[in-house]
């Protein structure tokens, strides 16, 4: 900011100051020069008017003088005292004319009047001489005639001083008039000078005052950097060329500072030899010499408390403004603790992968324990239950009817185990199977579900069983990216309770519905009016082998709900459910917002 207002000042304020100077001394000492030249000038002419005035008058003093003399002589006789002054006063007329005509040179109408007070003067000496020499009185008193008739030079010098007083009028008037203007023009220059100089000095004063305010708000300006620098809790460190400390920040000095407080003035002197490292000053050396940037570099160095810690060093040339060699910025960052959490995370990731040779072992195990329950188990469970129906076809009548009941409970037995085993086989390939993830239409895997549990109903009823009339009421669901197979469980074991729980409810009411939660996740529950359930054992609904009802009341193994949750939980969503005894329950699970970019390209 300092920097723009001291350019500005230089560029505009400062060529204003010198053309505002030179306007107060140069321009009125050239008007007032100009001027006064002027007025000296018409000053010469008035006095060049009045000494052609001097000289014409001489003229005509000469001219009465030579009349005199020649009438004297004329009447009293020659005279050679009187001839003398004569001949003086004829010899002095003519260079007088010769000057005036010189003088009037620059006035032709003064030049035409000379011209013919010439040609008179010329005629009156011709008579002066002539009645000089004597004649007689009727000559005299013509040639008087002549003199003072026909070669009468008086009007003519009226005239030529008349026109003379006219240009001595015009040119003293000019003359004042050129003084007039002067003392005018100097009295304008002064308040002009009076005025360019306020302007000058207000000028002035605002420029002190500009200046003044940058220079607080520099003052300001550095004060909240220099806070704001100090109280950065990241160590930072001024370096000049010879890597000499010239400022620090607070963390840096809590850091490094000595026993004393005071922090030496040499990098290698900090942190008794912290940085002292060869490769530390050749780095912050590169960064002075050639600009390189120092970023994230590691260095390990044992601070002032005796703690050793690793440092990330970031450092960069920089230019200061007070200064014309360049400087560095060096931070410190403190990264110990994270490279004590790195080690840490790479010890744990060194134990997880034995903990997944340990699963993948024990998946090994489980994919053995599942072959032999498939094919070990169900080979036994078949001949028990094979034999059993032999035995009793082979005693016919003769079986009476606690052994006709132990059989039933015998094949029952078996047929139970076998179910068993089947829910269990779904159960661990739910868990242990890649996912097929595809678009899923919900609405037609719901919609075969209720086909295939109304084709049991009615195949129950065709051998006997009890029926129950349902209603179904199924909302709008959307087509969402799952795994189908494992989607397709959920319905059958979340459809199949509800229509198992509600058997003795008529009508039974299956409801199910989707909606969209406001983080956009889809929100599914299936609602039914069946015998519901106490919520405090809520908690055992999704457990394995967990059941809240008889097995003689509701038939099943206690894994369907548990094969429920483990595929919600594979697609990242939850499922839980809410129930009162007598008021039916309602299973709701939530799936994760779905990406429309993604589905759209699955759906393609």
């Amino acid at each position: 900011m300092q920097d723009r207002v001291t350019h500005s000042y230089v560029r505009w304020r400062l060529p204003l100051l010198v053309s505002a100077v030179v306007l107060i001394l140069l321009v009125p000492f050239l008007l007032i020069r100009q001027w006064t030249a002027g007025s000296e000038e018409a000053d010469r002419w008035v006095r060049h008017t009045q000494e052609v005035e001097a000289v014409a008058r001489g003229l005509e003093a000469l001219i009465r003088e030579m009349d005199s003399l020649g009438l004297a002589m004329s009447v009293g006789g020659r005279n050679p005292v009187l001839s003398g002054r004569l001949e003086e006063a004829i010899s002095r007329i003519d260079p007088q004319l010769q000057q005036l005509t010189a003088m009037s040179r620059d006035n032709p109408e003064q030049q035409v009047l000379i011209g013919r007070l010439q040609s008179m003067v010329i005629r009156r000496v011709d008579v002066a001489r002539r009645l000089a020499m004597g004649v007689a009185p009727a000559e005299r008193d013509r040639l008087v005639d002549e003199l003072y008739g026909q070669y009468a030079v008086r009007q003519l010098f009226s005239d030529f001083l008349g026109n003379e007083r006219g240009l001595l009028a015009e040119r003293s008037a000019y003359a004042e008039l050129q003084r007039t203007r002067v003392r005018q023009l100097g009295l304008a220059a002064l308040l002009a000078q009076l005025a360019l100089m306020g302007a000058v000095i207000y000028l002035l004063y605002r420029m002190e005052q500009r200046r003044t305010a940058s220079e607080e708000e520099l003052v300001r300006a550095s004060g909240r950097a220099l806070a704001v620098v100090q109280t950065v809790r990241e160590p930072i460190v001024l370096l000049d060329a010879n890597l000499g400390v010239l400022m620090h920040n607070t963390a840096f000095a809590e850091l490094y500072a000595g026993e004393d407080g005071q922090m030496p003035e040499r990098l290698d002197e900090i942190g008794h030899g912290a940085w002292r490292d060869p490769v530390i000053r050749q780095r912050l050396t590169e960064v002075l010499s050639r600009g390189r940037e120092l970023w994230d570099f590691e260095h390990v160095q044992r601070t002032s408390d005796g703690v050793s810690r690793t440092m990330l060093l970031n450092a960069r040339r920089m230019q200061l403004p007070d200064r014309e060699d360049e400087v560095v910025l060096m931070t410190v960052s403190d990264i110990s603790a994270q490279k004590a959490a790195q080690q840490r995370i790479g010890d744990l990731n060194r134990q997880l992968e034995g903990k997944v040779e340990q699963v993948t072992e024990v998946n090994r195990e489980l994919e053995a324990f599942s072959y032999s329950v498939s094919h070990d188990l169900r080979a036994p469970l078949r001949h028990v239950a094979g034999f059993a129906d032999k035995l009793s076809r082979h005693l016919g009548e003769g079986l009476d009817e606690k052994g006709a009941h132990y059989l039933e409970v015998i094949g029952g037995s078996a047929r139970r185990m076998s179910s068993l085993i089947d829910d269990l086989l779904v159960y661990s390939r739910l868990g242990r199977h890649a996912m097929k993830l595809q678009a899923v239409d919900m609405q037609s895997l719901v919609q075969e579900t209720r086909a295939v549990l109304d084709a049991n109903r009615e195949a129950d009823a065709g051998e006997g069983m009890a029926s129950h009339r349902i209603e179904w009421r199924i909302a709008p669901l959307p087509v969402v990216i799952a795994d189908e197979n494992m989607m397709r469980q959920v319905w059958l074991n979340l459809l199949g309770n509800a229509v198992k729980y509600s058997a003795r409810s008529e009508p039974a009411i299956v409801e199910v519905a989707c909606e969209t939660t406001p983080a956009g996740e889809l929100h599914f529950s299936v609602r039914d009016n069946g015998v519901g359930f106490d919520m405090e054992y809520a908690g055992k609904l999704f457990g394995v082998f967990q059941r809240l009802h008889k097995a003689s009341d509701y038939p099943g193994t206690g894994i369907g709900l548990a094969s429920v949750r483990r595929v919600v939980a594979r697609h990242g969503g939850r499922v839980w459910a809410e129930s009162a005894p007598g008021q039916g329950a309602t299973f709701h699970f939530v799936l994760p917002a779905q990406d429309a970019t993604s589905t759209n390209e699955i759906l393609a």
